[in-house]
């Protein structure tokens, strides 16, 4: 799995002479404790906070969907934070957050103070993603950035596996009543990722102050009218949709196939060790390519259509042979997280490399809500196509990722060169010198 310690990768994309990342132990440790403290409750979220507050299934779920949604709408907000305060100020901030909700999380018995409690808590959440990209867009530099944002997106699915194993061996001791124990944990685990992140300092540009003099006010209109990183938006959400299917659409046609509910265990475990175990190398097979960030999304967006193909010739032939439904279900979550591995560190810093520095939390809070968007429709989308028949959905999504790779591809014409290339141009002639 994903390593805290640092080693080969740490030079590449870096001329002569160059030093690393600064603050990038912490920050890398942040990233896996952090992930541990998800990894504890995120893989059977219902079935935790059902034990931990007492409220019934049901009330769980409709909670933490209406959450869910009204925390997009505080999205913008966050985005207009991020640019005022800074991107470490705030992932503290969230840290606080959850730490404090976790902590009030037993005592929240009655429903106003579940739904206010979690709330908060599924904000943070789902917004810490975006705002930690923001946050090595400001402490890295040129490859630096794709770099550290593939190691993070490692090493915190390595932690997400640790906390879920976690988890499982204290339930599997203390049955139910381990989950409230667990929470304790989660807390815990939030504070001492915030902890980390105090050493972490951003650097700025050289050319920083005259860029922010010379930059249009502030504002959301400036995002709106930045057609090309609306298209980069638009493509991250049908690739959102695909890295949704994991965990909606595979244990729904599982059960739809006949398969053993295990299945989705072993889908979701190769899944997170491959996420953990690879992505340092995948980036850093990316980046010796020499492959644009726009290319390498692409690349990934056509790997999901690839592993959903997979997944396309058991729905329309619906084997008896459990042998052949799991050699096709393990062989398709392969091939589509390579294609994440690919995708992720690419997409994500070729977005916040479009953003001009003023606005670049507005601009990523847009994109943000990409990923918040197909989040909430997945599961009454999937559910409806599935309905209709099984091959639909699995057709869908390889129409989607096509899209998506088409439109990253479209998109890069008008995009900074400097935001598509991994190395700077600047970069790029002097190491040519």
């Amino acid at each position: 799995m994903g390593e805290v310690r640092m080693g080969g990768d740490e030079g590449a994309g870096k001329g002569p002479g160059r030093r690393g990342v600064a603050g990038e132990r912490r920050l890398t440790a942040s990233a896996v404790v952090n992930g541990i403290g998800s990894g504890m409750y995120i893989p059977f979220s219902l079935v935790f906070f059902h034990h931990v507050t007492g409220q019934s299934y049901a009330v769980v779920g409709a909670v933490l969907t209406v959450a869910g949604l009204g925390g997009m709408g505080l999205v913008p907000f966050i985005g207009t934070a991020v640019d005022r305060h800074g991107a470490r100020r705030m992932l503290m901030l969230f840290h606080a957050i959850r730490c404090t909700g976790f902590l009030a999380y037993p005592f929240a018995d009655s429903l106003g103070a579940f739904a206010g409690v979690a709330l908060l808590t599924v904000t943070a959440e789902r917004a810490y993603a975006g705002v930690q990209t923001v946050l090595v867009d400001e402490v890295a530099r040129g490859a630096d950035r794709d770099r550290l944002q593939a190691r993070l997106r490692a090493v915190g699915n390595a932690g997400l596996g640790a906390g879920t194993l976690l988890v499982s061996l204290v339930v599997g001791s203390l049955g139910p009543a381990g989950y409230s124990g667990t929470a304790l944990a989660n807390a815990a685990a939030y504070a001492v990722a915030a902890l980390l992140l105090r050493a972490v300092r951003p650097v700025r540009e050289e050319s920083g102050a005259e860029e922010a003099a010379d930059a249009p006010a502030p504002g959301y209109l400036l995002v709106v009218r930045d057609r090309p990183f609306l298209v980069l938006t638009a493509a991250n959400f049908f690739n959102a949709l695909g890295y949704t299917a994991l965990s909606v659409l595979f244990p729904l046609s599982v059960v739809s196939l006949g398969g053993a509910d295990v299945l989705t265990g072993v889908a979701f475990a190769v899944n997170t060790v491959l996420c953990a175990a690879g992505g340092t190398y995948v980036g850093h097979l990316v980046r010796r390519s020499g492959a644009r960030r726009t290319r390498a999304a692409a690349l990934g967006a056509l790997l999901f259509a690839a592993g959903f193909l997979t997944q396309l010739a058991p729905a329309a032939a619906r084997p008896e042979s459990a042998v052949v439904l799991t050699a096709a279900l393990v062989g398709g979550v392969v091939v589509v997280t390579v294609g994440e591995l690919v995708h992720s560190p690419a997409a994500d810093m070729l977005a916040v490399s479009a953003a001009p520095a003023a606005v670049r939390g507005r601009y990523m809070a847009v994109y943000q809500l990409s990923w918040s968007l197909a989040k909430a429709l997945a599961p009454a989308l999937f559910t409806t196509l599935l309905a209709l028949d099984g091959r639909v959905p699995w057709v869908f999504l390889i129409g989607t990722s096509l899209v998506a790779a088409g439109l990253l591809v479209v998109a890069e014409r008008c995009l900074p060169e400097d935001a598509v290339r991994m190395v700077p141009a600047a970069e790029r002639m002097g190491v040519a010198a």
